[in-house]
């Protein structure tokens, strides 16, 4: 296994949108847990989204380092032996002493032997397509669970006080939340309706006659949160990997926000459409939405101007 000199933790560019951008490679190495014929290489800073091992929801970018393709980006810890983990091989929780956490950019080993020394700049880009479509997922899942949570309110779905989200609303999202993840099409969330939600007060008599209006009422409103083209922005405490991020948005009612580490569009004018489909499973233990955005056309360049 190759021993690496991290000094600190990967910067990222990515809560800010950046799919480039220029840093010092600072080496390659094997680690269990790659995939087959596969190294780790590691940046400075980097614009590149690693999958989190303890959430993964969002899947890691796709791209080019120094000109050589990087199938995925994950979430790597380097302890003071040096070594590279990644993966559930990682022992060490965020912010322990003598841990640096870092974005692992997988490449071919043959490729990876192309690289130039270490301490070299090297160009990294990231799949701008891919990347948009998995931010446009990502966002209308956050979306998706304030306007559930929403709509689970207004029916009467709680007989207890329970803890709110950021707009005040019983948070069935975070209290019910069994696994969420993102590709390039949808958002998939799946939520659990055990006996612990149903001790917090949340009600499921009558939930599956009910779903089709709880469906309908949480895209009438998406889509009104649509129209308002709100910002959409990711705050961050500092460039580091660790760094706390949340996921935040105004709309009608006051401000969305959540913790999150992933990516996401600028603008709800991004997206020309939003939709998700609640399916109740055979036993009504698990509630699973299933929310599919529509990107908003790209505007036509505009024609050169002509001359008198």
């Amino acid at each position: 296994m190759s021993m690496l000199e991290v000094a600190r933790s990967t910067q990222v560019t990515f809560p800010s949108g950046a799919v480039e951008g220029r840093s010092v490679l600072l080496g390659t190495a094997a680690a269990p847990g790659l995939p087959d014929g596969a190294v780790g290489a590691l940046v400075a800073e980097t614009p590149f989204h690693p999958l989190d091992h303890t959430w993964p929801d969002q899947p890691g970018d796709a791209g080019t380092l120094a000109g050589l393709p990087v199938d995925d980006c994950l979430t790597g810890a380097v302890g003071v032996d040096g070594a590279l983990l990644v993966g559930a091989g990682i022992p060490a929780k965020r912010g322990e002493e003598g841990w640096h956490w870092v974005a692992v950019h997988v490449l071919a080993e043959a490729d990876a032997a192309r690289l130039p020394a270490p301490g070299t700049e090297v160009e990294l880009r990231v799949d701008g397509a891919r990347r948009a479509a998995l931010s446009a997922a990502h966002t209308g899942c956050h979306l998706l669970a304030f306007a559930l949570n929403g709509v689970l309110a207004e029916a009467g779905r709680w007989r207890k006080e329970a803890r709110p989200d950021a707009l005040g609303n019983p948070d069935f999202d975070g209290l019910a939340m069994q696994s969420s993840r993102m590709d390039e099409q949808a958002s998939t969330d799946v939520y659990r309706l055990g006996k612990s939600l149903r001790k917090k007060g949340f009600s499921t008599d009558g939930l599956a006659e009910a779903l089709p209006e709880l469906e309908a009422a949480v895209n009438t409103r998406l889509a009104a949160w649509l129209a308002t083209g709100a910002p959409v922005a990711v705050e961050t405490d500092g460039p580091d990997l660790t760094a706390l991020r949340r996921w935040t948005c105004p709309l009608p009612g006051g401000t969305a926000s959540v913790l999150c580490g992933g990516t996401h569009l600028a603008s709800l004018t991004e997206l020309a459409g939003l939709a998700t489909r609640l399916t109740l499973s055979d036993d009504a233990t698990e509630l699973t939405a299933v929310t599919t955005p529509t990107a908003a056309p790209t505007p036509a360049p505009a024609p050169p101007p002509t001359r008198a």
